[in-house]
């Protein structure tokens, strides 16, 4: 397009543009004539946020924006052009545009835009199926990121959004699970749509309980993200699953394995799951009783979890290396001797047992104090 000036430029961008955007469009001549840049950069971004401004948006960067990019806020200047990417054509478009932004952000006073840009390229990446370009610009990232006393939530909020995306497309599970949940705290979860909540609830789930590395979902039972499988009954199933794991609830999970059966990835890790279940519910059956009565035989073991006696010795081994539980074994008195068991999220049944072992602990005070003001009350007297 021949644009002698940038007021030619506007004057054409207006008159072709929906009448609301073109007061705003006025707007930006009288600022850029005064060179209100902050003024001008926040107005922009008014611009390029409303709707109907879809279609302008990467015209406006190329021609306008970039006559004054090095005079305004670079983070916002990645802004800009992250809303104009959305205008490009096609993905190989995007990102050929976004890297050109990442290198002119570049610069020893802009290093949280670069990085933002940086990570905007990475998403592309993927989108892009390029899974070694994406993880080497999210390392660079990151490696950046590591070096910055403080930065703007935004930046830290689209480097765990991507590296949760590489994570989900390569099933690292355990990794995907860390940083979505790191994305959900950078944010204000009620900014996201309806479905969105729905999706994330739905794939954290499903990451926590096929990860072969966690177990103990507290972080995600009590994080508001996951009242969104309450929403639809057909997801409500899920969240179940979830809470009959955190309390070993074998005769809920029995219940609800027929959802687990007709969920592939769910069905893919049966075994896992199952291991799992089991696991959950010897930590349960450790947590239910009092710090003195913790040596468990193997026989009781196997009638609070159900798994065979033989199998016993392993479930325990198992438990104690993961640190869900520290103690030891004897492995000739078939007795389990547990000191710790891994602290996690309560629900209300956990939390009224509890209640009453705080009962049961202030009567045993109780009945000591009465016994030693009986045996000793000679002593008291002297």
């Amino acid at each position: 397009m021949n644009v002698d000036t940038i007021s030619d430029f506007l004057a054409e961008q207006r008159d072709g543009a929906p009448d609301e955007l073109q007061p705003m469009i006025l707007q930006f001549e009288d600022l850029w004539e005064r060179k209100l840049w902050h003024q001008l950069t926040d107005s922009l971004l008014e611009f390029f946020n409303h709707p109907d401004s879809a279609k302008l948006r990467l015209q406006f960067f190329k021609v306008f924006v970039t006559k004054f990019a090095d005079k305004i806020n670079q983070l916002k200047l990645v802004n800009l052009a992250l809303k104009a990417a959305e205008s490009c054509k096609d993905l190989d478009e995007r990102l050929s545009f976004l890297e050109t932004v990442a290198k002119k952000v570049d610069g020893e006073d802009s290093q949280d835009a670069f990085v933002y840009a940086t990570i905007a390229v990475a998403r592309v990446k993927l989108d892009l199926e390029d899974f070694d370009g994406a993880r080497k610009d999210l390392d660079k990232a990151e490696r950046i990121l590591d070096s910055f006393d403080s930065v703007e939530t935004i930046v830290h909020a689209a480097f765990y959004d991507t590296n949760a995306s590489y994570y989900k497309a390569k099933a690292d599970f355990a990794l995907y699970y860390r940083n979505a949940l790191l994305y959900l705290a950078c944010i204000d979860i009620k900014s996201l749509g309806a479905g969105e909540r729905r999706q994330r609830a739905l794939d954290l789930s499903i990451a926590a309980l096929v990860s072969s590395s966690i177990y103990n979902f507290g972080e995600l039972l009590l994080h508001p993200i996951l009242d969104a499988l309450r929403e639809r009954k057909e997801d409500a199933w899920l969240r179940d699953l979830l809470f009959a794991f955190n309390r070993g609830d074998l005769a809920a999970y029995d219940v609800l394995s027929g959802h687990v059966a007709s969920h592939p990835l769910l069905k893919q890790h049966s075994a896992q799951l199952r291991q799992k279940i089991y696991l959950a519910a010897l930590t349960e059956a450790v947590f239910r009783r009092p710090p003195h009565d913790r040596a468990m035989t193997f026989a009781t073991i196997s009638h609070e979890t159900k798994v065979r006696p033989d199998e016993i010795e392993h479930l325990v081994m198992k438990a104690l290396s993961l640190g869900l539980l520290r103690g030891t074994i004897d492995q000739v008195d078939e007795v389990a001797h547990i000191n710790w068991v891994q602290p996690k999220v309560l629900d209300m049944k956990q939390i009224d047992n509890m209640r009453l072992r705080l009962k049961d602990w202030d009567s045993s005070v109780n009945q000591l104090g009465n016994w030693i003001e009986g045996v000793g009350q000679d002593v008291w007297a002297a």
